[in-house]
């Protein structure tokens, strides 16, 4: 079992800054892909940055190029979401998943408010 807690989120003023934490216990990353996704409001949730935890290979979303950055710390089992240049739009629940051995591991989401 897996659990991923993730932290970081609060209210920022439009162009602002915040760093969102996921942190595994249970088991390392190794070998997993980690990914940070979000969800708004009567959206469906999307896909907003991916880490191969071993080659460290990582993908954006075409919103978030440029502006977030999502890096790890294999000492402390932690996978980071640098978020920049915040824009309303980037208003979401934000859920760090782990895929591990096949298995989808989801945190409990933070919420992230973006004022204008």
């Amino acid at each position: 079992q897996v659990n991923l807690v993730e932290s970081g989120g609060g209210l920022v003023q439009t162009g602002g800054s915040l760093r969102l934490s996921c942190t595994a216990s249970g088991r390392a990353f190794s070998s997993a892909a980690i990914g940070w996704f979000r969800q708004a409001p009567g959206k469906e949730r999307e896909i907003v940055a991916t880490i191969a935890w071993n080659a460290g290979n990582k993908y954006y979303a075409d919103s978030v190029m440029g502006r977030f950055t999502i890096s790890k710390d294999n000492a402390k089992n932690t996978v980071y979401l640098q978020m920049n240049n915040l824009k309303p739009e980037d208003e979401a629940v934000y859920y760090c998943n782990a895929q591990i051995s096949g298995v989808d591991y989801w945190g409990q989401g933070t919420q992230v408010t973006v004022s204008s």
